[in-house]
């Protein structure tokens, strides 16, 4: 071997003495058979992973447990289907989206719970009509795609949609303040297709405390516990996502259905108030519910939350100041953000929080829930809904089975769907819907939180 450098080699500069033409030629040959023989041993291992995947998602549908599409047409077009339409590549829009149908498809996405969120400043009726606004909008979505989507309200239908080469869409409402405090309201929410509800958003409700709030309840009140035992009877799944650790274990104790969490964590490796402490996650598995991993650097990232700490901070000054204009939010967090550099996460880390849940937790607990629409970041190598299969041949390169992949990519979830579909039918033959009042049961909480088996704080 010629011990110059083949930079030295190629440079037109005066050979050493001895060398010659032919040497140079040696070099090169070398050279490049060395990176066409790297490039094939490469080549072929991530081939071979790409294969396994597209076995995986053809015979189970990958189910992500949130994304926040319908919220950007209601705050981009206000609710204006023909103005944004998804059948094109969004990544090019002025403000680009992280989902549109070509990447989906991409993605390799079968099932997908469409979250429709309304915003905290709201509060009763008022944010009763907008959630049911943005459940309209999912169906109308669906509509307007129908040779891509289909709507499914259990998970039957979702591995029919799937078999049908569509996107099963499933809705989930997220925070309960949308239901204005009203049983009759959460059911036709239900019949109208919601198939979860997270409890809380990022504030406190009327009987349901949250992760970023002061406590008002001590977590679950009464009329708490009362929502989600009429969860359980109609088969609607109680999502933990954004609530206070109390809350959590109010509601695990509640709940005779598996809980999810659609969009959180392990706080063991990131410790945001959002995700999901070990002892919590033992506490799932004993439920057999799914805690389905968030993608949101400040999630995912623990160097990531600290450096947005700042920026967290101006972003909840800016939203009480200007609670009723987001995008004035946002235009004047831009500032604070650039004094404020935060790290990139990676699908690295995504893969250790799924790593770290399944051996917490158990393999069957374990899902994908990216919040994609919801966060302004996401991890390198996780960018929009076409990167689902790069995170699962991280899996399988880390020695993962086909099997236990594909209960994360969306196996677990159906499973909790099914046995959540059978305790509501056990229990729609026990009672009747309940006619139960926030006003009648937490009119003289007990200290604390309430509810006859309920610890206070």
């Amino acid at each position: 071997m010629v011990h110059m450098p083949l930079s030295f080699a190629l440079s037109g500069r005066p050979r050493p003495a001895g060398s010659a033409p032919a040497t140079v030629m040696a070099v090169l040959l070398l050279a490049a058979a060395t990176s066409a023989a790297a490039q094939t041993a490469h080549a072929a291992p991530a081939k071979a992973l790409q294969a396994r995947v597209a076995r995986i998602l053809a015979a189970t549908p990958l189910i992500d447990g949130h994304n926040d599409l319908p919220e950007n047409y209601k705050e981009r077009v206000n609710d204006h289907l023909d103005q944004l339409d998804i059948a094109g590549d969004t990544s090019k829009l002025a403000e680009p989206l992280h989902t549109d149908i070509p990447r989906l498809r991409r993605g390799g996405v079968g099932g997908q719970f469409w979250s429709v969120f309304v915003p905290t400043t709201l509060e009763g009726p008022p944010a009763a009509v907008a959630v049911f606004e943005q459940i309209d909008l999912v169906h109308r979505m669906i509509a307007r795609y129908p040779e891509t989507f289909a709507f499914a309200a259990t998970a039957a239908d979702v591995e029919r949609i799937h078999r049908s080469g569509r996107i099963a869409c499933l809705i989930g409402m997220e925070g309960g303040y949308s239901i204005a405090d009203s049983l009759a309201v959460l059911r036709q929410a239900y019949a109208c297709g919601a198939r979860y509800m997270t409890l809380t958003h990022w504030k406190s409700i009327d009987w349901a405390d949250a992760a970023t709030d002061a406590p008002r309840n001590g977590g679950l009140t009464r009329f708490g516990r009362e929502v989600v035992r009429e969860m359980n009877r109609m088969g609607m799944l109680v999502d933990l996502s954004h609530v206070s650790d109390r809350t959590m274990l109010d509601a695990l104790e509640t709940s005779q259905a598996p809980v999810i969490f659609s969009h959180s964590s392990a706080r063991a490796l990131c410790n945001h108030a959002r995700n999901v402490p070990d002892d919590i996650l033992r506490r799932v598995a004993a439920n057999r519910g799914i805690v389905m991993v968030n993608f949101a650097p400040g999630f995912v990232s623990e160097a990531a939350r600290v450096a947005s700490e700042p920026v967290d901070a101006e972003w909840a000054r800016l939203g009480s100041l200007y609670p009723n204009d987001p995008k004035r939010v946002a235009a004047e967090l831009r500032g604070c953000s650039a004094q404020h550099p935060v790290p990139d996460a990676t699908l690295a880390q995504v893969a250790d929080h799924i790593e770290h849940i399944r051996a917490v937790a158990g393999i069957d607990h374990v899902g994908i829930g990216s919040d994609f629409d919801g966060i302004g970041r996401t991890p390198v190598g996780l960018e929009d809904v076409s990167k689902y299969p790069a995170l699962l041949e991280e899996l399988l390169r880390r020695g993962w089975s086909d099997n236990d992949v594909a209960r994360v990519a969306g196996g677990n979830i159906l499973r909790v769907m099914r046995e959540a579909e059978r305790v509501a039918a056990r229990l729609q033959k026990e009672r009747p819907a309940s006619d139960a009042r926030i006003e009648e049961l937490d009119a003289d909480p007990a200290p604390g939180h309430g509810g006859p088996t309920g610890a206070s704080e």
